[in-house]
């Protein structure tokens, strides 16, 4: 049974935006949305990291940690509506996105719809762990047992295992994990323009979600500038290499602004 609640609205700005390192004298506002099963504190260290003039903006989901009561939503389009109305208020200056896997399918459909409904290009989309949308895959693993969906994510070592080993935390993070993996295995973009934002895709060189050149296929998917990153490990890459990560977007959003 579907876990989706496409009645739901945003009536709350605090529950899906958390600002974790306020920096209110910011040139640009960077938006982190999480991959499946994650959360907006993820994104801790990235707030604490990146440099005065962005302002991370951390997105937290329905369905997980002081949200875990809410109604979940397993598809893209709908996450995507959801962070975007969320979004309005802080459009006041220049907005780039980071995605990470599912969360790179979710940046990518919110800065369409500033595109299309507000005329707003993104300072940067930088899509990351994630295969362009015009490179899928049949994948099902929401569709497994409970235990086969703990075996892929301690195989990609997105969560921590001594968590899942807890089962009443197990109770509370398997629904929000399995309806995440759905939003991210049945997304099916619809036909539109490419962006016209600067567009870095970036990949750990040994996962097992995205190769190379499936990450490479976002180059299509913008009329600006484009730049594949690609780092050393697996799925989560960015743990392990955080300050090359942070790096990396500073110095792209900086070239960006520039412009």
């Amino acid at each position: 049974m579907s876990t989706t609640s496409t009645s739901a609205t945003p009536t709350d700005n605090s529950l899906w935006i958390r600002r974790f390192q306020p920096r209110p004298d910011s040139t640009v506002r960077l938006v982190c949305l999480p991959h499946a099963g994650g959360s907006a504190s993820f994104y801790l260290p990235v707030a604490r990291a990146m440099p005065d003039f962005a302002d991370v903006l951390c997105v937290q989901y329905p369905g997980r940690q002081d949200r875990r009561n809410e109604p979940l939503i397993d598809t893209i389009p709908e996450l995507a509506d959801q962070v975007f109305t969320a979004l309005l208020p802080w459009a006041d200056r220049p907005l780039a996105f980071f995605g990470h896997s599912m969360g790179a399918s979710v940046a990518f459909e919110v800065a369409r719809r500033f595109e299309r409904e507000k005329g707003i290009v993104a300072a940067a989309l930088f899509a990351s762990g994630r295969r362009a949308p015009s490179a899928p895959r049949h994948e099902t693993v929401h569709l497994r047992d409970d235990r086969g969906l703990i075996d892929e994510v301690k195989s990609l070592s997105g969560t921590d295992t001594q968590l899942l080993g807890d089962e009443e935390v197990l109770r509370m993070i398997l629904p929000a994990i399995r309806a995440d993996y759905r939003a991210a295995e049945t997304y099916a973009p619809e036909p539109a323009e490419p962006l016209n934002c600067p567009l870095v895709a970036m990949v750990g060189s040994d996962d097992p979600k995205v190769t190379v050149a499936e990450a490479e296929a976002w180059a299509a998917h913008t009329e600006g500038p484009f730049a594949l990153r690609v780092f050393s490990q697996g799925h989560f890459y960015l743990v392990r290499d955080q300050r090359e990560v942070i790096r990396t977007m500073t110095d792209h959003l900086r070239t960006s602004l520039a412009r």
